[in-house]
């Protein structure tokens, strides 16, 4: 079964797009626990096949429970959800088997080896074939460039370490879904960009990636599609380009005649037109900035510094939340 969706709708939480085809899809899905407290609330998240989609939010927005309610890990209170089209939990035993998750920080054996901890998995999926279970357990490995580390005990792992080992144990099997919650926690800048490069070539190879994060830089640069979750709720959900586009870029201009330079930015049509001294800025909305720049030497405007401000998912997030948010951890 394909299960479709368009893009957006009157929640308004994206533009309108085209039918796409779901790897994951919820509708109204809450988690209320014990003594009233909801960590979800009436999710309605729509990822696309093939996108690396960001799960974007400060901890305890509520991005956790609802990975571990979309992998049938928790119940939901209210709501459904599919994975692949097929109904959940009713389809786990089908389902499930096409997804790979790291989920709220991995747990190993600690005496054992990170090659020996995998091997256990791997003997406990029922889907596994043992026969080829040495060479993949030696692949994921190298993928996460732990090869080197295989045969010491993960109790001389670093964070970053058993991290990575992590995901290895999600790559055992090749995997249409792969779930990573706060991938990159405990990981060196180095270990960041190998995990980046990794969930890049995983997507290149077909499948579809959900990446929890609390951190903006690292969706900015791993991620085609985002959703933004605030106090248990998805205020946002779409592409990278579209989520920027919720805020328009500012036109900067360092001048001697300041008080001339607004008044063609504001003949224009440019909106919020602010001055501090020699500096005049506004925010561009479908005016090009070579047109602007243009306008303001034919009035005789003497330019001495043109720039254009693309917003950032900070500036973004800030206008959806109204709060600040954890740039880069």
């Amino acid at each position: 079964m394909t299960t479709t969706a368009t893009r957006g709708s009157d929640t308004g939480t994206g533009h309108q797009a085209g039918p796409v085809s779901l790897a994951v899809q919820s509708s109204g899905l809450t988690k209320r626990f014990r003594g009233g407290q909801v960590a979800v609330d009436h999710v309605d998240l729509n990822v696309p096949q093939g996108a690396v989609y960001g799960f974007l939010g400060p901890n305890g927005s509520g991005k956790t429970t609802t990975i571990r309610v979309l992998l049938a890990l928790i119940g939901a209170t209210a709501g459904t959800h599919r994975l692949f089209g097929q109904p959940m939990p009713a389809a786990a035993a089908t389902v499930l088997p096409r997804v790979g998750s790291l989920v709220e920080g991995p747990a190993f054996h600690l005496h054992l080896s990170g090659a020996a901890n995998l091997a256990r998995l791997d003997a406990a999926d029922r889907t596994a074939d043992p026969k080829t279970a040495r060479r993949r357990i030696d692949g994921a490995l190298d993928q996460v460039g732990l090869g080197a580390a295989a045969g010491k005990r993960v109790r001389a792992y670093s964070l970053g370490m058993k991290q990575r080992l992590g995901i290895a144990a999600a790559l055992l099997q090749p995997r249409d879904l792969l779930v990573l919650d706060e991938p990159t926690n405990g990981l060196d800048p180095q270990g960041t960009r190998e995990v980046r490069t990794l969930v890049s070539r995983l997507a290149e190879d077909g499948a579809t990636v959900l990446v929890s994060s609390h951190l903006l830089s690292e969706v900015e640069q791993m991620c085609t599609h985002v959703g933004v979750m605030h106090i248990g709720k998805l205020l946002w959900q779409g592409s990278i380009d579209d989520l920027r586009s919720q805020q328009s870029a500012r036109a900067h201009v360092q001048t001697v005649a300041p008080t001339n330079a607004v008044d063609v930015l504001e003949r224009l049509g440019l909106t919020a037109v602010t001055r501090n001294g020699g500096d005049v800025s506004a925010e561009l909305i479908d005016q090009a900035p070579e047109d602007v720049c243009a306008a303001l030497v034919d009035a005789g405007v003497p330019v001495r510094r043109f720039v254009v401000d693309a917003p950032t998912l900070e500036d973004v997030f800030v206008s959806l939340t109204g709060e600040g948010f954890d740039v880069s951890g």
